[in-house]
């Protein structure tokens, strides 16, 4: 009961940020949000976005002001160029996250990816 009501709380934030978003070009416009987990310890905030089939060199993570903005593009492999799509679940494209961070200064976000996921650590400094 508690995991279908947390999954009815992340469904219902994710439909207001994709309502309320700001107006920009729609060049611009990100095509999906990844999930993410934002964990804090002492010493450290670390997020993280599960992205899976995306090359690391394609996302930036950078803070501005209150908001870690995780943004990149996951691309269609070159295989799947050609191939009969019989079905196709993982969103293609830009995609951009923002998210709000606990008040503080941090040091510059490092970074690394493990398992289909990119893990941020932003270290606080004070």
């Amino acid at each position: 009961m508690w995991a279908g009501a947390i999954g009815a709380l992340a469904r219902a934030e994710q439909l207001h940020r994709q309502l309320f978003q700001p107006s920009a070009s729609l060049a611009r416009q990100p095509g999906w949000e990844p999930p993410v987990d934002v964990l804090e310890t002492s010493t450290d905030v670390l997020v993280i976005a599960a992205l899976p089939g995306v090359d690391p060199a394609d996302v930036q993570a950078l803070i501005e002001g209150p908001w870690l903005v995780i943004a990149g593009q996951r691309r269609i492999p070159e295989v799947l160029r050609t191939a009969a799509i019989h079905r196709m679940e993982l969103p293609q494209g830009r995609f951009e996250r923002r998210i709000p961070l606990p008040p503080g200064p941090y040091d510059r976000p490092t970074r690394h990816m493990i398992h289909g996921c990119l893990i941020i650590s932003l270290s606080k400094i004070g």
